[in-house]
This record gives C-alpha cells, structure tokens and sequence, in this order.
C-alpha cells in the first residue's frame, strides 16, 4: 500500500507552469517531506493519493509561489518618505542620509519583519534581498519561512554596519561565510555590489571574485538612469555594460538589476556572456528612470526575472502590480498589443525568476521532486468572475489581496489569510513606534500641500 502523502490539496485550477503544460481545471498536489511528491488531474473515476491531511481547494487556483528577482526589504522604512524625487535626489537627499544616521540592526531586523509580512500576504515564497546589516535580514526572513537568496550591500563609502569602506569586502566575505549555519536551498548568502557609480573598479573585482569562487549569484545595479551611463561614459570612456565587461564581470551568474539604458549591441553582449535580469517596471517608472528593453532582451535570449526593488521606490512588496504594470508598459512602449502576453509574464514571475536566482531546480513549477512553494488564490471574487483564462485574471485582474494560502517547503507561511510565522498585531504596534521617532529626525522630501 502506498504511504500517505503529508497534504493532499485537491480539486484546484491548477498551473504547474512547467513549459508547454496546461492548466488543469481540477488538479491536485501531493507534498512529502517538504516536496512535491505527485501532481495531476482529479479524475472520478481514480482515487486520489492518500493523505495525512487534505486541503479541498474547490473555488481556488494554486500555483507556484512568486519569486522576487530584486528587494531591499529594510526600506519598507522609507514608504512615502521619498516620494516624487529623481534618483539622485532620492538617495542624496533622503535615503543615504537616512540609512546612515537612522538605521541599526535592530531596526533593520524589523523592517525585514514587516517586509516578509507583506511579501508573504502578497504570494511571494522566494525573495532576493540586497542590503546593509543583511545579516538581520537574513535572520528575519529565516524566521518568517521565506526562501531567500541574501545579499550584503558593498559600497565605497561608509555604510550601514560598515563605517569604514576598507571593510566593506572582509564584512561581506564574512556575511557569505556565517550563511553556512542556514538550511541549504531556504538560505543562499551572496553579495551585492551596489553599482559601478558606488563601487571602484578593485572593489567590483573583488566582489566578483568573492562570489565565483563560491559558485554564487553576484547582484548590482546597471544601466538604471541615463545619467549614470553618461557619468560612466565620461569617466571611462564606456557605458556602464561595456565597462562591467572590460572588467571580467558580466558571466551567467551576474544578476544585472534594472538594465534600462541599453544599447542593441549590449542587449546582444548580455545574452552572449549568460547575464541574467532583473526587470523593475514600477521603481523605474515612479523614479522615471525608463523602459528596459525588455522584449528585445527576451528575444535576444537573456533570461529576464521581475523584481519590486524597494518599498521607498516602488511603495509595494506586490510583484502582482508588477506583472501587470510591466505587461502594459511595454505594449505601449512598443505601440504593439501582442507584446509580452498574460502567460509570458506569469512565468517572468515565477519559472523564469527561479533561473535568474540559480534556483530553478528547487521552485518555479510545479514538478514532483521540487520544494513545495506554492499559493492559493480565492477565484470567488467579483473581479476574478467569470474566468475565461486564468493568465489574463492572474496579470490584469488578481492582487495580493486574492492571495489565500502560501507554502513553502511545505510548511504553511498564511493560511485563511491569516500569518502564521509572524505576529502582526505585535510586529505593527513596534513599527509603529520606531516609525515616529524616523518621522522626526527625517521631514518629507516630496511633494506636499503646497503643491494642491
């Protein structure tokens, strides 16, 4: 007889999103041991796999969690604090001071906090973090369930927990090292390099090599603004691209994050050297940084991921929000409606961000064998009836709210909507009072009454 199964959910309009495969009007998921162990369709006239527990997910979608490509989650702190501002002002002006003079690590652990609440409400089971005192970040998100690829921010200027730059790869190197003491697949340490405007080229080098050596994915900011290209190519002669290139970094386990100001022949150079993408349409929108190119990057073969970048520069931790804006912008940006479909775009979110996190074996379908990351959305709403294809509702109807369920590595994170590895009402009341004593030392830079 076979053993039972630890959960059976069932009876589920299901998405596996396994290449070519479609959805299954009434499916079911097998988990053992933190793993897919079976999936398929419910048939009347076949028993299901028995099961220790059952979840009847009648009414419901289930489907591979969210993967986030690109998060700086302590910024939650910074919500609504920085609105309506450039990209040099917002950081020059508002948040380098903030973080330098504000931010502890204890204060960074909460805010950690706060953004796995929102993330995990908002569907999304893996997460790529890139921070100071990431240590803590690290801590949080371990803590709340999440899977998470960590990265220690490195700059050459003093930083967070780094007050002297000389410090700033020996502090990483170490980050990298104690990540050793985390559950290998829920937990990678890596390092982010903040960008070629913030890091010389020794310190990127040396980053690099801190993470080739390991076999780790290696995170920077590219190509965000024009003006970074234009300052680049006036101190070097190159675009910001061409200069990460020249210096051996651009390889399959880069992570080029926004990558908006590209040429042809780079989009072409980044597919050719297995570069990978981290696509951030509201950030870049609200800080009107512009449009990558994505189309033509998916086209040229790079493997391309959403991101939500920071809550200070996106205000949510909502790759939903993402999916759609980015499904829009792009058929505008092109004037062309058949850009970027529905079902392209669920997999941005899910099977392809997987691969730019090196993580595609572990999540980003539904295959027996992979973690058991996976979310429950409720399909009785009104703005999900009638349901006609479950792509177009998931990218231009659905939200974070329509999120029921989320598991990963089969431990439920929300159930019923309620968090299960956090406790909201406590987490609220302290960042509540923390956020007061920010409120003060940082005025609003951004528009206000003045401007009604």
């Amino acid at each position: 007889m076979t053993p039972p199964c630890d959960l059976l959910i069932h009876h589920a309009l299901l998405l596996t999103l396994e290449p070519g495969a479609a959805p299954l009007a009434s499916g079911y998921v097998a988990i053992a041991g933190g793993r897919i162990l079976a999936v398929g369709p419910c048939d009347p006239g076949r028993p299901l796999p028995p099961a220790r527990e059952e979840l009847d997910a009648t009414g419901l979608l289930v489907m591979p969690g969210l993967v986030n490509t690109h998060c700086h989650a302590p910024m939650v702190w910074f919500r609504g604090r920085a609105d309506d501002l450039t990209l040099q002002d917002w950081l020059t002006r508002v948040i380098f001071p903030a973080e330098a003079r504000w931010l502890t690590p204890q204060r960074v652990f909460l805010g950690a906090q706060l953004a796995a609440a929102e993330l995990i409400r908002a569907g999304v089971t893996t997460v790529a973090d890139g921070y100071f005192h990431e240590k803590e970040v690290r801590r949080a998100f371990s803590l709340a369930g999440l899977r998470t690829v960590a990265a220690q921010g490195v700059v050459d200027f003093p930083a967070p927990g780094v007050p002297d730059p000389k410090d700033n790869l020996r502090v990483a190197r170490e980050f990298m090292d104690s990540g050793r003491d985390f559950p290998a697949g829920l937990t990678v340490s890596t390092l982010f390099a903040h960008s070629p405007y913030t890091c010389g080229p020794k310190t990127l080098t040396a980053a690099k090599d801190l993470t080739r050596e390991r076999n780790l994915p290696f995170f920077i900011h590219l190509a965000e603004t024009k003006a970074e290209v234009e300052e680049c190519r006036r101190q070097t002669g190159l675009t910001p691209a061409r200069w990460l290139d020249g210096l051996g970094l651009l390889d399959e386990h880069t992570v080029a994050v926004h990558a908006v100001w590209l040429e042809p022949e780079e989009v072409e150079l980044l597919a050719a050297r297995g570069v990978k993408v981290s696509h951030c349409p509201a950030s870049n929108c609200k800080l009107a940084a512009g449009t990558a190119p994505v189309p033509e990057l998916l086209a040229a073969g790079v493997t391309v991921g959403l991101g939500t970048d920071g809550a200070a520069s996106h205000n949510r931790l909502d790759l939903w929000s993402d999916m759609s804006l980015a499904a829009r912008l792009h058929k505008v940006r092109r004037l062309d409606p058949t850009v970027l479909p529905a079902p392209q775009l669920v997999v941005l979110a899910t099977r392809e961000a997987a691969k730019v996190l090196g993580l595609e074996h572990l999540v980003g379908t539904l295959t027996p064998g992979k973690a058991a990351d996976l979310i429950c959305l409720d399909l009785q709403q009104p703005h999900l009836t009638p349901l006609y294809d479950p792509f177009s509702h998931l990218v231009y109807a659905a939200g974070a709210a329509d999120v029921r369920h989320v598991m990963v590595n089969g431990r439920f994170l929300m159930r019923h909507r309620r968090l299960l590895t956090l406790d909201w009402p406590e987490l609220a009341a302290r960042v509540r009072s923390e956020a007061q004593e920010l409120a003060a030392f940082a005025p609003r830079l951004a528009s206000g009454p003045d401007c009604l």
